[in-house]
């Protein structure tokens, strides 16, 4: 089964919470009139698309229907999966690569997200699908489990894991992952981070230091600050966006468990209202279960037949 498939499997759960519930209004409500407009809104909401992004999409779908002549509920859909589409972007978003030098990839988010696992499948996927040589540092320090799972990740994954013992300064296993990546003469060096969310202020001061510590041994870096959401958590993963952009810069998104819940609307909510690019999806346990996000494949995923 290629990824097409998978994530068409594995968006099963969001499309019949969203576009289920979309048909069903358009079936109900033949006319286009402001009462299928409302019950639309409130169709998309609960599918996770939020208040905003649905606000936004509903204004647009009654302009363009207008100006189309469009008069049958039916006709909507496809209109529907256009804007969609639209608010996704038009191309994939590229990592962050440093031409010529080390790449380093600071990952970020809360515990429970599926960071590790994240840091493993795009281990993978930089090394057997690009030809890169990646190297893991384990900055994850709060708990010996995050150095353990790395690890175990970093062993499927088929690259080296730089750690020092529980409760070592993030930043200084930072470093010694630049040395080794240099050592090594790797490509990428990709950095794990604790998650505890319970104090802002010293998450910042933790991030913080990390990145001055990569930036005074490789130029520009990070180069890329990668945060890891859950798509169960559905709107919550907004407001997690909102803190990591504040707190640590974020350039992109790895938005996980798509397979696992039906609030994958979410991926439109943030592209649309937080402008950070969602550059990976992961659909599954499989290590290449992580992919490019791809705007087009997904939206077509979504409303597929």
């Amino acid at each position: 089964m290629g990824f097409f498939d998978r994530l068409k499997a594995g968006l099963q759960k969001t499309k019949e919470a969203l576009v289920g519930q979309v048909n069903t209004v358009m079936s109900v409500f033949r006319k286009i009139d402001d009462e299928l407009f409302d019950e639309l809104e409130e169709a998309l909401i609960r599918g996770d698309v939020g208040v905003t992004t649905s606000s936004r999409l509903v204004e647009e779908l009654r302009r363009q229907a207008r100006v189309r002549g469009l008069k049958n509920g039916d006709e909507l859909l496809p209109l529907l999966k256009e804007l969609v589409a639209e608010r996704l972007g038009s191309q994939v978003a590229p990592l962050n690569l440093n031409e010529g030098g080390l790449t380093v990839i600071l990952v970020v988010g809360v515990n429970g997200v599926g960071k590790t696992t994240t840091i493993g499948k795009l281990a993978r996927h930089l090394r057997e699908d690009r030809g890169m040589k990646v190297i893991l540092a384990a900055a994850d320090t709060f708990r010996a489990a995050a150095i353990d799972q790395l690890k175990v990740w970093g062993e499927r994954a088929g690259v080296e894991v730089v750690a020092r013992a529980e409760g070592a300064d993030p930043a200084a296993v930072a470093f010694d992952g630049v040395q080794v990546a240099k050592e090594r003469g790797a490509d990428v060096l990709i950095v794990d981070t604790a998650g505890r969310l319970h104090n802002k202020g010293h998450l910042m001061d933790e991030l913080g230091k990390i990145a001055r510590v990569l930036g005074r041994e490789v130029p520009g870096a990070p180069h890329e600050t990668l945060l890891v959401l859950d798509a169960t958590t559905g709107q919550n993963a907004i407001q997690q966006t909102k803190l990591f952009k504040e707190v640590a810069g974020v350039t992109g998104i790895a938005l996980t468990k798509l397979d696992g819940t039906a609030k994958g609307g979410v991926v439109v909510a943030i592209t649309d209202t937080v402008q950070v690019p969602v550059k990976f999806i992961g659909v599954g346990e499989r290590l290449d279960d992580l992919q490019p996000f791809d705007p087009k494949q997904f939206a077509d995923a979504l409303f597929s037949e």
